[in-house]
């Protein structure tokens, strides 16, 4: 008896032994503060176009989710020089959007977000900073065209713009014309909808809806695409009213999205590039892991998740990025480049430089802020 004690004991004093812990909230900071002045030190002048295969400006959505990532590290860490750079940022675009007020296309639209945070930060003492995004969705509202979300990735760039607006100016069209874009996208698009109601995770676009395969007969679910689902259902979330008629919703869709990506966690502590076919690349990636926990700890810190269940996978995943993708000055490895699907910007590595540097970052610290509130 006394030995099986014993056992049972050093049993329990094993588990104790190896299970993982968080850093503590500043070591986590840091973290991310070495990661993001690498960034900057690189990228002094915020207004500085960006070249790859062509030319763009600093204002699409690569660099943009940065901004998002930047302007939450800001909320927990108040160093004036984040605070200056995200400002440098808009005024040297002077708070427009690629392709004017009368563009349509979410990623045009993404850099908004951080534009209104701005202005509501500041006291709302800037329309400046609010009136292209404004005409841009006034536009759309006014037609009956509902199906320009025709790939998820649009789902975060522009779902937090509207519900944003509509917060701002307590206006619920802007949330009634979210819904019926979502609801295009969800059921419609592609054919029957980008989102499958059984695994409960969304195909990227039209390409990837069955009869398309992946090398081990599962369905294409891409890792990065399901992650900005996630985390445009969070940010949502955030802040629409619970007495909208849809919220319940979207609460449901990511409940179960959560539900769905939990178990499909590698050991190594990331989720593979292909959420079903853990053969098809599968080295590590940064993107699509850092939405992932970002999105769990989100829901944890708002009493939606069960800390229990999800905060292991965040300790795992956090670990495993903070030891094993950055590297001493800061730079982030193992960031897929841009695409839609598992194939695209391989091979992913320590050394490799993605075509842009900006997203993977603003997810990282998206993850590592909203990590630090957990209860």
């Amino acid at each position: 008896m006394k030995r099986k004690i014993c056992i049972g004991m050093l049993w329990i004093l094993t588990l104790n032994s190896t299970a993982q812990k968080l850093p503590s909230k500043k070591k986590i900071i840091h973290t991310m503060e070495l990661a993001n002045s690498y960034f900057m030190n690189k990228w002094p002048d915020a207004g500085k176009t960006i070249f790859t295969n062509i030319e763009r400006p600093s204002n699409i959505w690569t660099r943009s989710v940065y901004y998002e990532g930047l302007i939450s590290l800001y909320g927990i860490d108040k160093k004036q020089e984040f605070y200056d750079y995200i400002l440098q940022w808009g005024n040297k675009h002077k708070w427009g959007l690629r392709g004017g007020t009368q563009t349509r296309n979410a990623d045009n639209q993404c850099c908004a977000q951080v534009y209104i945070d701005m202005y509501v930060m500041d006291g709302k003492q800037h329309p400046e900073r609010v009136e292209a995004i404004k005409q841009s969705v006034d536009l759309m509202k006014k037609t009956s065209k509902i199906d320009d979300w025709n790939w998820i990735d649009a789902l975060q760039m522009a779902m937090p713009v509207f519900v944003k607006l509509g917060s701002l100016y307590n206006d619920t069209s802007y949330f009634n014309r979210m819904y019926e874009m979502y609801s295009f996208s969800k059921h419609k698009h592609g054919g029957n909808g980008l989102y499958n109601e059984t695994d409960h995770l969304w195909w990227r676009d039209k390409d990837f809806v069955p009869p398309y395969k992946e090398p081990n007969g599962e369905d294409c679910y891409w890792s990065r695409g399901n992650g900005w689902v996630v985390a445009a259902l969070a940010r949502v979330l955030s802040e629409l009213p619970s007495t909208d008629p849809h919220y319940a919703e979207y609460l449901q869709d990511y409940e179960d999205m959560c539900k769905a990506i939990l178990p499909l966690q590698r050991e190594d502590g990331y989720w593979n590039v292909s959420l079903h076919d853990a053969n098809h690349f599968g080295g590590k990636e940064v993107s699509g892991t850092s939405l992932f926990i970002y999105g769990f700890a989100w829901g944890i810190n708002h009493g939606i998740l069960d800390a229990k269940t999800y905060k292991p996978a965040i300790t795992k995943a956090w670990n495993a990025m903070s030891k094993e993708a950055i590297h001493e000055d800061g730079k982030l490895g193992y960031v897929q480049g841009t695409g839609k699907e598992p194939k695209d910007g391989q091979p992913v590595g320590y050394d490799k430089t993605p075509d842009f540097e900006d997203y993977g970052l603003g997810c990282l610290l998206l993850a590592g802020t909203e990590i630090t509130k957990l209860r």
